[in-house]
């Protein structure tokens, strides 16, 4: 069999494929990496507009047990103690190395946690889980779930049409709505920058309510491309690319997802180390780079300083179509990190003058009344 013929499908594959979406394997499936229309058109479309993306590739399953909190503690940074019914944290799962082995978002559903992974790592996530805590929790993985992403700044006029309601959800919230007849878990959330929702929705409902999302005049279909350049200029992380196994939360500047209380008490993969690099920085840093001119630093480009010795390297890179130019994000040893530091990108053997800048790139709209 070819690595075609093995790949995964999402329950959208043949709505894809009738849109015309051009489909590339990502992460083991299926999926659309843009449509007719081009990825500068989706991206911008997104920013001015609204976007749908389908995300049903990612891992999403329920935690349950008598102490849930207590237990997925063990294997985050995040103070879930300190989370109400319908409130979100983005975290981390650690290894005893303080690396990374994936990002993840958790929601308070009251009585157990729902989470979200990454594609890439949810088997390897969902085995550790069951290794690390699985005498004290009952891991429900969620093989029948699909997950949309709806994106931009009309996503609450247009998510509100179906699911009256959504609208008065603030960021990194969630909650249960019915669409179409169907109950979906809403979460006001999403890797672009902008405001937008994540929707769990049944893998047999998913192109119903998809197709009716696309009916709405704001909406168009997104693809992968659209949505690495999106999260780019937002200046967050992919994993795999920006943060893995050999990265910390502090390298990374996550700092901000160690909560107090957990800086305080550790008692997770990887504490240690991770509390002595906020107490004495770490020996690199995750920092954005604008490069001069107009070709773009990918990935793995030797990022240089000014006497041409190497310290650091592109870990995502590319043009920023909101930025109206090149964008990049990198590792840079700690003494280069600080924002306008002069550095050089060997692009093709040449020197290519660029700084060091804070992210985001654009501005983030989260909905933060």
């Amino acid at each position: 069999m070819s690595e075609t013929e093995n790949l995964k499908t999402t329950p959208l594959d043949a709505m894809h494929r009738e849109l015309g979406a051009k489909m590339v394997p990502f992460t083991g499936y299926d999926m659309p990496v843009q449509y007719a229309d081009g990825i500068m058109k989706e991206h911008l479309h997104t920013r001015e507009k609204c976007g749908l993306f389908d995300v049903s590739h990612m891992g999403q399953a329920f935690v349950r047990g008598s102490d849930p909190k207590t237990a997925f503690e063990t294997l985050v940074p995040a103070d879930l103690h300190g989370l109400t019914k319908g409130r979100i944290r983005y975290s981390l799962l650690t290894n005893e190395t303080g690396g990374i082995l994936d990002d993840l978002m958790i929601t308070d559903c009251g009585d157990h946690l729902f989470i979200v992974v990454n594609a890439g790592c949810k088997d390897a996530d969902f085995a550790h889980i069951e290794k690390s805590i699985g005498d004290q929790i009952e891991l429900e993985i969620l093989h029948d779930q699909a997950l949309l992403a709806l994106q931009g700044p009309a996503s609450a006029a247009v998510l509100s049409r179906l699911a009256p309601g959504v609208e008065d959800l603030k960021f990194m919230t969630a909650a249960t709505f019915s669409i179409n007849g169907v109950d979906c878990g809403v979460s006001r959330s999403g890797y672009s920058g902008e405001d937008g929702y994540e929707i769990s929705i049944p893998g047999d409902a998913v192109e119903v309510i998809a197709r009716m999302l696309l009916a709405e005049e704001e909406v168009i279909p997104v693809g992968l491309g659209a949505r690495d350049s999106l999260r780019l200029e937002a200046g967050l992380c992919l994993y795999g690319s920006d943060i893995d196994q050999t990265t910390t939360p502090i390298e990374a500047g996550l700092i901000w997802a160690i909560d107090k209380r957990r800086r305080e008490t550790g008692g997770f993969p990887g504490a240690d180390i991770i509390v002595d690099q906020i107490a004495n920085k770490p020996s690199r840093k995750r920092v954005g780079i604008l490069p001069e001119g107009r070709a773009p630093a990918r990935a793995h480009t030797e990022i240089t300083n000014q006497s041409g010795e190497t310290i650091g390297e592109i870990t995502s890179g590319g043009f920023g179509p909101s930025a109206g130019g090149p964008v990049a994000m990198g590792y840079v040893s700690f003494e280069h990190a600080k924002v306008d530091t002069p550095v050089n990108l060997m692009i093709r053997g040449k020197a290519i003058p660029a700084k060091v800048v804070k992210m985001p790139f654009v501005t983030q709209s989260y909905f933060k009344p």
